[in-house]
């Protein structure tokens, strides 16, 4: 259904990942196939870390963001609770050329897709540690690591995020630490990577509405999942369409429509456990549309 503009209509711009999850999240506002009412809703694709450090601006009224940016963000953004990306019991990964154990990748230097991603967040509280990295665009680690080169850096292993989970064996790479599994045995909770956010200062009416009509659009990608799918194929780099289908599923399902009692501990406790490795300034509670 084709969303009439009007000069009465609020501009609504969000950012989000250019990867088939997010996509498919964003599939029916993307392509007006709900009514969105008072609200015109522009899109705006940039990587996961570029968002992370774009919402400091807070020039966007709805943000992908990371559980760890949000961290920093607290003043400016409030949490929806529908479009989350949890990892239950699988998530981001490092992988390498060779195995080795955690005690080894300790002294290693590993390619990261940025120091505010929940990736990384979580690379540091399973290392016990800052360790040497290099921060890489997520969609190039996968070759700087078979490279075992950056820009002339050496880089020993990387942290892989979005469809490299299902692609880094392609080249011959060994998983090292799949984090979502990790995060799990640490706490019996699963890993929360990624939410949505939303600008505070909009309102409690606004904030409201964008959050129903963003369920929405989730609900709908649920129930129409074939042509969904098909418009989050185009940003499913080096997927066919039964990995796509597969990598939607990790992350889009019940999670994405509600974080649930369940989803919320998880969040609390990945930014309390932040803060008390000294990764996170300040300690967090989470703040979530009601």
């Amino acid at each position: 259904m084709r969303n009439k503009v009007t000069n009465t209509r609020q501009r609504i711009r969000v950012g989000h990942s250019p990867d088939p999850d997010d996509a498919f999240m964003f599939y029916a506002l993307a392509r007006d196939k709900i009514e969105t009412g008072d609200y015109d809703f522009e899109h705006e694709l940039v990587d996961i870390e570029t968002l992370n450090r774009r919402a400091f601006s807070g020039d966007l009224e709805l943000t992908a963001v990371s559980l760890h940016g949000y961290a920093h963000l607290t003043g400016l953004y409030m949490l929806c609770p529908c479009g989350a990306s949890m990892g239950d019991r699988y998530g981001p990964m490092v992988v390498a050329r060779t195995e080795m154990e955690i005690e080894e990748l300790r002294n290693k230097t590993i390619a990261v897709p940025g120091t505010l991603t929940t990736a990384y967040l979580s690379l540091r509280l399973c290392l016990d540690k800052d360790f040497d990295h290099v921060v890489v665009p997520f969609d190039e680690i996968i070759s700087c690591v078979t490279e075992g080169n950056y820009q002339g850096k050496p880089i020993d292993a990387g942290l892989i995020i979005h469809e490299g989970q299902l692609t880094y064996a392609d080249q011959n790479l060994h998983m090292l630490i799949d984090m979502g599994q990790w995060w799990y045995e640490q706490t019996q909770l699963p890993l929360p990577l990624g939410a949505n956010a939303v600008r505070k200062d909009l309102g409690r009416d606004v904030i409201r509405d964008v959050n129903r009509l963003l369920k929405e659009s989730i609900q709908y990608g649920l129930d129409h999942r074939g042509d969904a799918l098909e418009y989050a194929l185009q940003y499913g780099r080096d997927l066919d369409r039964e990995k796509a289908d597969t990598f939607v599923g990790m992350y889009v399902n019940d999670w994405t429509l509600d974080f649930g009692e369940r989803g919320r501990e998880a969040v609390t406790t990945l930014l309390h456990r932040g803060y008390e490795a000294g990764v996170i300034p300040e300690k967090i509670d989470p703040e979530f549309v009601e």
